[in-house]
């Protein structure tokens, strides 16, 4: 791993409901090139919020996102350019119902990179090929089952070439046997040097895949550290706690 930081998070707040709601209390974590971060914690920790936070999908309170050196919650920069560097995944796929794979797959790099119709769908079957599925470019998302669009889902942001990636729960989404497949195809791109930020419930994934785990609680982080440290020797009260329920 090296040291270059690839996104900088300093005193993220977030809050809804005019202030009633702290979902964010003053987050900060820093985030290396090649670096696959796991994010755990109950549900309502806040830890899809910061990851939405990340793309500015959700806009902070307060606080700052450096994005490869740029302030992107600096009102005057083009959010838009930054965003499709960052490719998202989120639970429950997103895909178009109404074009078919090959389409959900070529239309943001055509729109977006100004890619010709060939090239986009020439990248487009080599990352279907990747996930086993390039028999099913033809096919429309109602006729995949959850695992199929997830993977889909996931080489299609990859089509738009990002320098990182965010999931935001993957697999909660899955049957239990789809998830494999899915967390199968993370892993191959973490093994491939991708910078990844994973929010999931998955443990096993977390203490295989991560080079760091961010422990949330209550909108702040509670601890971080080596999978080995967090799972085997956290400090913390409340990680011990949480571990205690889903280990």
């Amino acid at each position: 791993m090296t040291t270059d930081i690839i996104i900088s998070v300093k005193d993220l707040q977030k809050h809804f409901k005019g202030g009633e709601l702290k979902a964010l209390r003053g987050v900060s974590a820093d985030i290396h090139k090649g670096e696959v971060v796991v994010v755990i914690g109950p549900s309502g920790s806040g830890k899809s919020t910061f990851l939405r936070c990340l793309n500015l999908l959700e806009m902070p309170t307060a606080g700052t996102i450096t994005f490869e050196g740029v302030d992107i919650t600096d009102p005057k920069v083009n959010i838009n350019i930054h965003r499709q560097k960052m490719g998202m995944v989120f639970q429950h796929f997103n895909l178009f119902p109404h074009m078919t794979v090959l389409r959900n797959m070529t239309l943001a790099p055509m729109k977006l990179l100004k890619k010709s119709r060939k090239e986009a769908e020439e990248k487009a079957m080599a990352m279907l090929k990747r996930v086993n599925l390039a028999d099913r470019a033809g096919a429309y998302p109602s006729q995949l089952s959850g695992g199929q669009k997830q993977r889909i889902a996931i080489v299609r942001a990859l089509c738009m070439e990002p320098e990182v990636m965010l999931f935001d729960e993957p697999t909660s989404a899955l049957d239990p046997e789809m998830v494999g497949e899915v967390l199968d195809v993370m892993k191959r791109l973490a093994q491939e040097g991708m910078t990844m930020v994973v929010v999931t419930h998955e443990m096993g994934f977390a203490r295989e895949v991560a080079d760091r785990v961010l422990f949330m609680d209550a909108g702040q982080i509670v601890e971080e550290g080596t999978p080995e440290e967090i799972f085997s020797h956290p400090t913390q009260q409340r990680t011990k706690d949480f571990l205690n329920k889903v280990l």
